[in-house]
């Protein structure tokens, strides 16, 4: 009797050392298991969560340049994203040329795994968001250093929430117009003094005008944003835009005071930096353990739409 219950307690504390590790995996910080991962998890893409909130597998990352696009800050290693999406701005680089935008400088899309940032964004953790400088390209390939230290230009009025016309062109309004054309693409992020000016611009049909969601910052870029592909059930879709054009009252509160108080109360850190792995879905575990390709070449896609 006493020795089967000592094999019990013996099984039992095999069992609780052995779940002990991945106990302790779960407090770990979602962004330090994130960013320590340099290429993505091999397997079939799938993003799992929300866009502030969660992570992807199969990623493949956007070539470092393309026949209309050249990618930015390329040591922050932020190339990655959901096949979908990374074919999704191959398209829009060679569209826009044809609207008159001569290239796309391409910001942050998601870390190789996506996950919390280890600095910067709250969201592009599930590989369907991208930013997309307003800065037009130039006309040659730009050097990896140049690609660091070279500043997005800011579209507003100095001191100012309205647009500056010395920056602000033609091509611009074109641009943003030609990424809220697409039906996977559900938001494009940009400053309020944007969508104002997109909305006095537009004399013909507003109703593309809904996609574009004013936001803080996204002065100098903006931001895409593709809704869930539905190969993703895990994927926790955003609630629909507006049906309205969006350039009325919900334009006019952002110049008023109230959107820019200072938030009351002692500040705290961003969520990004204080989340846990535990607090990411359960998949997300999962894909920190999958295996990685044997570089990012293998993971790398090229194809432009011409």
């Amino acid at each position: 009797m006493a020795d089967g219950w000592m094999k019990r307690l013996a099984l039992a504390l095999l069992m609780l050392t052995a779940l002990l590790p991945q106990a302790q995996a779960k407090d770990v910080l979602a962004k330090d298991a994130f960013g320590a991962h340099k290429l993505p998890a091999l397997g079939e893409a799938q993003s799992h969560g929300f866009y502030s909130k969660g992570c992807y597998a199969g990623g493949v990352a956007i070539a470092e340049t393309g026949p209309h696009w050249q990618v930015m800050r390329l040591s922050r290693n932020r190339r990655w994203g959901h096949p979908d999406l990374v074919a999704r701005l191959q398209v829009l680089a060679a569209d826009a040329s044809k609207v008159g935008w001569p290239g796309l400088l391409i910001g942050d899309i998601s870390q190789p795994r996506g996950g919390p940032m280890t600095s910067g964004h709250a969201s592009h953790q599930i590989g369907l968001d991208a930013d997309i400088w307003l800065t037009p390209m130039p006309d040659r390939i730009l050097t990896a250093r140049e690609r660091e230290d070279i500043s997005a230009t800011s579209m507003l009025k100095k001191g100012k929430l309205t647009v500056d016309d010395n920056v602000w062109t033609q091509a611009h309004f074109n641009l943003i117009k030609q990424a809220a054309s697409y039906s996977d693409i559900e938001r494009v992020l940009v400053h309020p003094g944007i969508k104002k000016k997109l909305c006095e611009t537009e004399r013909g049909d507003k109703s593309w005008l809904r996609k574009i969601r004013p936001y803080w910052g996204h002065f100098y870029h903006m931001h895409l944003r593709m809704g869930c592909p539905q190969s993703s059930p895990d994927c926790r879709k955003q609630n629909a835009v507006p049906k309205d054009d969006g350039c009325g009252k919900e334009l006019a509160w952002w110049f008023t005071d109230e959107p820019w108080k200072p938030a009351k109360g002692p500040s705290k850190p961003p969520v990004r930096d204080t989340m846990k792995l535990s607090q990411l879905p359960k998949a997300c575990m999962d894909i920190l353990n999958l295996p990685a390709p044997a570089s990012a070449d293998e993971v790398t896609s090229a194809v432009s739409s011409q």
